[in-house]
């Protein structure tokens, strides 16, 4: 490559396979750790269940009504009807006990609309137990995934105002306040992409300015490997980012990873650096084409413009194992299209990328 760009995922994937055993030690320059009790096969690796727990919401009765519903794709490939049927009782009774608790926590002007969605939820889960009884997979897998869609709208109209600390130091940047969704046109086809600023407010609020700027439209992908990446970003001329015609100066954007329980991404570091390893993070490298900023390898806060699609191998890459968590700033997931991100090379381009929904979440600095 003739710029900066590049990434460890060789590197981590092959180190990955190394230690698949329960129990290693891994000796690294002057520290030791222990690896243990690996999560190899309880990894969440859908785009959109990644979204919906990542959402800043504490409230344990939608919690548990949406797990009922997540949980149980494998069943339903294995065709095990008894832990389905189990599933679909919980939901049930979930909604019999903690409904009033689910609509406490529902901000007022959405509850009568989220009483009418919980209502539905009521009947679709009927809906499920009745195709248990058939073994009707196909009814299952719909009314699971209008359910879970529901709950979704229900959890993020739980969240009356951001709850997210951005330090000040990061004022001069763009962020996203919520969530933003982009359609991304390709030469092979289209893309949907939802960026969560929930998460990671400054990165993905930097990739929203230069799509509203248009900044994207005709840039060739430059880096496609089959079982790594496929990177885009680079601008026409030596710049390797984008340069703010306000300053006339290169756009450095922070590593920010925002772990399980915190408000305040961790900034400026990778967790490796903090001596923080197999990290529990919100958004993940789990589900294949994950959307992350690409960095030089010697400046973790050097990224700009250039970001990259992870192309997930759950045999190189096991689901709770995967040594890019923690090293590269996640922002948004591909949510639909991942039959066109398989088939984009280096020969592709981007024809035009727009943002569909939420840019009013979109903060520029004047």
């Amino acid at each position: 490559m003739t710029k900066p760009f590049h990434y460890l995922c060789a590197v981590a994937l092959a180190i990955a396979l190394c230690f698949s055993s329960p129990q290693n030690t891994w000796a690294l320059p002057g520290q030791t750790f222990t690896i243990a009790a690996l999560a190899q096969g309880d990894a969440i690796t859908d785009p959109e269940a990644i979204l919906r727990y990542a959402l800043p919401v504490d409230n344990k009765q939608i919690r548990r009504l949406q797990d009922s519903m997540e949980f149980i794709n494998k069943d339903l490939r294995a065709k095990r009807w008894g832990p389905i049927s189990s599933a679909a009782k919980k939901a049930s009774r979930v909604l019999t006990v903690g409904k009033d608790t689910i609509l406490a926590d529902v901000v007022t002007d959405f509850r009568p609309e989220a009483e009418a969605l919980l209502t539905e939820i009521e009947q679709d889960i009927e809906v499920i137990r009745e195709a248990v009884k058939e073994k009707d997979r196909e009814t299952i897998w719909a009314k699971r995934r209008k359910i879970l869609n529901d709950v979704g709208i229900i959890e993020e109209n739980m969240i009356a105002e951001y709850p997210i600390t951005i330090p000040a130091e990061y004022d001069n940047l763009p962020r996203l306040l919520g969530r933003a969704t982009v359609e991304m046109e390709t030469t092979q086809g289209n893309l949907t992409i939802v960026l969560d600023g929930y998460n990671a407010p400054i990165n993905a609020g930097n990739f929203a300015d230069l799509v509203q700027r248009g900044f994207y439209d005709g840039l060739p992908f430059t880096r496609a490997e089959d079982l790594y990446i496929l990177q885009t970003g680079d601008p026409v001329g030596p710049e390797v980012g984008f340069i703010d015609p306000k300053t006339n100066e290169y756009r450095a954007i922070p590593m920010e990873i925002m772990q399980t329980g915190d408000t305040e991404a961790t900034y400026g570091f990778t967790l490796e650096d903090l001596g923080i390893y197999l990290p529990e993070i919100n958004l993940p490298f789990n589900a294949y084409g994950a959307l992350a900023l690409a960095r030089p390898t010697e400046d973790v806060n050097g990224g700009s413009s250039q970001v990259f699609f992870f192309k997930f191998d759950t045999e190189l890459s096991p689901p709770g194992f995967n040594l890019m968590d923690g090293r590269y700033s996640v922002f948004g997931y591909t949510t639909e299209g991942k039959d066109v991100l398989e088939a984009l090379t280096k020969q592709d381009k981007i024809i035009s990328a727009k943002i569909v929904k939420g840019a009013d979440k979109l903060v520029v600095p004047s």
